[in-house]
């Protein structure tokens, strides 16, 4: 569903400001979401969160090899003090042997400690994705400024036409004493304060330049796909709110919770006892033992007394699962109240545009009216100037609020949890 404010008056004030390239080959326009996909790939924020998603998989592999039997081959060759008369005093001492041990219980902290690591994993991949929506709200803020930048220069060379024929009409007035010299100097003097704000204005679209450049890693912006005077209708706040569970910022606070759990598990592991078979087959072997292949052996450790480190080590894991569950609950209100506070802002940014619309219309039929009156001698010049003014600030206040109500419509999305596709 799309929204239209005024649409003849908006559509005529960007087709005056937009440029046209008569007889050219059309330039090659970026899109917002073109430039957002680009900022992925140049984001070095995501790429990093990428990487810690790999770095749970590891630690997910090296939980699990807890569980799994260990082989492993010995190799042996002892050298002694002897006469080698008998198999105690030989010189040689040598032995070769495969061990096998199978850990059989530990207070079940392998499997704590693999639900961690994929509670850790779905963690990383929810921190990724909402630094991917961060990157999309600074990505639509550069773009719309750029926008905003270009057309608000735009804006002040159609400012700067009409200033110049004005002069051109008063130079007219002037020769047949029907305008004093004064008039046109002061709309000189204006002329000039609009050229030193068009500079200042380009000067801004340079540096919203280079802010977009650095997300999207392009040495060239020729054009920008411009969205138009049209915004998407403002839902019902509810269904707005309701989206802030899914939030992944939130998802992942509910992963950390769970991450805290599974620690807990594993420190409270360490009042249970161990055990675990161990057994060996001896390839060579020297001595009284060498007719001996194979041994095994069932060891079990049972903790009667750690100094209170098992207790302690309990006593901070139940702390940080504590802290964890606050964590959630402070996430879940904050994203909550972002989420109302870009609802409110982007419907403040939708009543303001259709106020500074008809605004905008009603200062452009003064000033042709003014401009009227003039040549019938009813109106001062001093009055055109300012009816001028008026205008100037109007179309600039128009440029700025539309664009303004564009990224607050991303920054909506994106508090929201969704992104671009």
């Amino acid at each position: 569903m799309r929204w239209g404010l005024g649409f003849a008056v908006m559509a005529s004030f960007f087709i005056g400001i937009l440029p046209f390239h008569a007889g050219a080959e059309p330039l090659k326009t970026l899109s917002l979401e073109n430039c957002y996909r680009m900022a992925l790939k140049q984001s070095e924020e995501v790429a990093v969160r990428a990487e810690l998603i790999t770095e749970t998989e590891g630690r997910f592999q090296q939980a699990l090899s807890g569980l799994l039997p260990k082989i492993t081959f010995s190799s042996i060759d002892k050298k002694q003090d002897g006469d080698g008369g008998s198999a105690f005093t030989r010189r040689n001492v040598p032995e070769r042997k495969f061990t096998f041990s199978q850990p059989l219980f530990s207070g079940f902290k392998e499997f704590a400690a693999m639900r961690g690591s994929k509670s850790e994993k779905r963690l990383r991949e929810q921190e990724k994705a909402r630094a991917e929506q961060l990157l999309l709200v600074d990505v639509s803020d550069s773009f719309h400024l750029l926008l905003q930048q270009r057309r608000e220069i735009g804006v002040l060379d159609a400012i700067r036409q009409t200033l110049r024929e004005r002069i051109r009409e008063l130079e007219d007035r002037e020769k047949i004493g029907r305008s004093r010299a004064s008039e046109r100097v002061a709309v000189q003097a204006q002329l000039y304060r609009v050229e030193a704000e068009w500079e200042q204005a380009q000067t801004r679209e340079q540096v919203s330049f280079q802010l977009l450049q650095f997300l999207t890693g392009l040495d060239v912006i020729a054009e920008l796909a411009d969205p138009g005077p049209e915004l998407p209708a403002l839902g019902p706040e509810e269904a707005y709110r309701a989206k802030g569970p899914s939030r992944p910022d939130v998802k992942g606070a509910e992963q950390s919770l769970e991450i805290s759990r599974q620690e807990l598990k594993v420190a409270r592991s360490k009042f249970f006892p161990t055990a675990g078979l161990e057994g060996n087959y001896y390839v060579e072997r020297s001595g009284a033992a060498q007719d001996v292949k194979w041994d095994a052996s069932l060891n079990v450790d049972v903790p009667l007394f750690q100094g209170g480190g098992a207790v302690g080590a309990n006593k901070e894991a139940e702390s940080v699962v504590r802290q964890a569950d606050l964590k959630l609950q402070q996430t879940r209100r904050v994203a909550d109240q972002e989420i109302r506070d870009a609802y409110t802002e982007y419907g403040g940014a939708l009543a303001r545009l259709r106020a500074l619309t008809k605004a905008l219309e009603a200062t452009e039929e003064s000033y042709q009216m003014q401009v009227q009156e003039y040549r019938l001698n009813l109106v001062s010049n001093l009055e055109v100037l300012s009816t001028l003014q008026i205008l100037q600030d109007a179309r600039r206040d128009l440029t700025s609020a539309l664009y303004d109500a564009h990224r607050l419509y991303w920054k909506l999305q994106a508090t929201a949890g969704e992104s671009i596709g």
